[in-house]
């Protein structure tokens, strides 16, 4: 997760001077490398991660003890290698209880190689702070790390206890259960008025989506029966900007990811970041942004990240959220966030991970959104984003059906071409079987309406068999008689958009709801 650099160099009044000021003191002298490998390989991964941040960091310490000034570019590598040692710092696994059944030998070296990697991050992360603040200072303390062998107590607790190891991540490729009692609780409902839809049907494969802006290269691809996707591509200060402009006070943002080439070598540091953002150019805010990054590495649990800037003078959250994610995350997971005011939530599927009460600390400055990625393996591990949807909030939909005696909703998704629902339809659901438990006499008349894609006779009786899938929920999810349910279908016949467009298609594909 990259730091933004503007709010970093404004009160430091220039980006030169905190290289400097430290120019008269002597470099400290350089951990050495681990030769060779324990063989156990959340070790092996931890120390090899944790050198690779401490090599980068050490390189523009020797800079600033020259009294060399870093460029743009070389600063914006120093503040990502500082979110990434936080990270992995933070979130890395209780890795010692790998060593459990080794041979005395190899626990012996795998506990050396731990702490010579913890003392390379507790020097990385001081180091890191002190350049981009200005205070670099030295101590005799530094001078030999090699013989610093203190460790607090809070340091050697970060990576004793049991394992948090996933070594189910292969056996099951499905993360949707066909129980849908597990949905009763789901609270997720989404915006009302459509405000942007992307799902990369009608962009060329190979070529740069249509509706979207970047600084640097990614493609539409096509996989197997998945239909379209855009491949986003790993960088530091790469930034990927859909044509969302304007946000609203209260909206809500959907979309799939796929990912390809995961496994126990993904880095601890590889994350997925969506943007809040108060510009459309590639950083992550000039004076305002907020930003959320989902973990992608797969040989520890590591936590979703939160951070929030504003008024160019800092935020009150950065936060790592403690979450495991990582069988959903090889399995295709649908993410949804609700913005209402100052509220963030995020969910994967049908679980909540984020509900952060007064995140969005200055109400309608954040008007753009953003996404980036960072330290996947080039070539070797992919992410793919589609059916990417944002839409304004703000209409309560049990209000509108008491109020008005209907209500139609786009939020209601089925797997395509199908009447099987989509786990994050249940908020909606939900709120409806709501109206009806409040008011026993309401009989409902559910109607469902499909876009122009097919055969009119196709259609027609997909928009039946949805309408009776939505039924079909309310009574064995909530509860409501079926005798207060009606059904029917009117298939591609009464749009209410351009059937021609992604985004008229998503309009016209939904489902109503009639008080009889």
């Amino acid at each position: 997760m990259k730091l933004s650099t503007n709010g970093l160099r404004l009160p430091l009044l220039g980006v030169a001077v905190f290289f400097i000021i430290s120019h008269s003191y002597a470099q400290t002298k350089q951990l050495k490398r681990p030769k060779s490998k324990v063989n156990l390989s959340s070790v092996d991964n931890f120390v090899t991660q944790s050198f690779d941040l401490y090599d980068k960091v050490y390189k523009y310490d020797g800079y600033a003890a020259a009294g060399t000034p870093l460029d743009d570019n070389d600063i914006d590598v120093l503040e990502d290698a500082l979110d990434d040692l936080s990270g992995l710092s933070d979130s890395a696994p209780d890795i010692l209880s790998d060593i459990d059944g080794a041979s005395v030998l190899k626990q012996a070296k795998a506990t050396l190689q731990i702490n010579k990697a913890k003392k390379a991050l507790s020097y990385s992360i001081k180091t890191a702070k002190e350049l981009l603040l200005g205070q670099r200072e030295r101590d005799e303390t530094e001078d030999d790390p090699e013989n610093n062998t203190s460790t607090s107590d809070e340091e050697s607790n970060s990576s004793s206890g049991s394992s948090n190891e996933n070594d189910d991540t292969e056996e099951d490729n499905s993360n949707i259960s066909d129980d849908l009692e597990i949905y009763s609780k789901f609270d997720y409902v989404p915006g009302d008025k459509l405000l942007f839809f992307d799902d990369f049907s009608q962009d060329y494969v190979g070529d740069f989506p249509s509706k979207w802006n970047t600084n640097a290269s990614g493609e539409v691809v096509k996989i197997g029966d998945k239909g379209n996707w855009f491949e986003l591509k790993t960088g530091y200060g790469v930034y990927y900007i859909p044509d969302v402009k304007d946000l609203p006070e209260d909206y809500t943002i959907e979309f799939d990811l796929l990912t390809k080439g995961l496994g126990r070598q993904t880095s601890s540091t590889a994350r997925f970041h969506i943007i809040l953002s108060d510009n459309n150019t590639f950083n992550d805010g000039l004076a305002h942004y907020a930003k959320i990054n989902i973990p992608l590495g797969q040989y520890g649990a590591f936590g979703f990240r939160a951070k929030n800037y504003f008024n160019r003078g800092g935020g009150s959250i950065n936060t790592d959220i403690k979450a495991d994610i990582r069988k959903a995350v090889l399995n295709q997971p649908h993410i949804a966030i609700s913005v209402t005011k100052k509220r963030f939530r995020l969910w994967v599927n049908e679980t909540k991970y984020v509900d952060i009460p007064r995140f969005i600390e200055e109400e309608n400055v954040l008007k753009y959104l953003k996404f980036h990625l960072n330290n996947l393996k080039d070539n070797e591990e992919h992410l793919f984003i589609s059916n990417l949807k944002v839409a304004e909030g703000g209409v309560d939909l049990r209000r509108e059906l008491l109020s008005k005696g209907k209500v139609s909703t786009n939020g209601i998704l089925f797997d395509s071409g199908s009447a099987k629902i989509k786990a994050q339809s249940y908020g909606i659901i939900r709120q409806i079987s709501q109206v009806l438990m409040q008011d026993e006499s309401i009989k409902l008349n559910i109607i469902g309406h499909t876009d122009a894609d097919g055969s009119d006779s196709v259609n027609l009786e997909l928009s039946k068999n949805r309408a009776n899938a939505v039924k079909e929920a309310l009574i064995k999810v909530y509860k409501i008689s079926g005798n207060r349910l009606q059904t029917d279908g009117k298939g591609e016949t009464q749009p209410v958009d351009d059937n021609s467009t992604a985004k008229g298609k998503a309009q016209n594909r939904r489902v109503e709801f009639v008080k009889i």
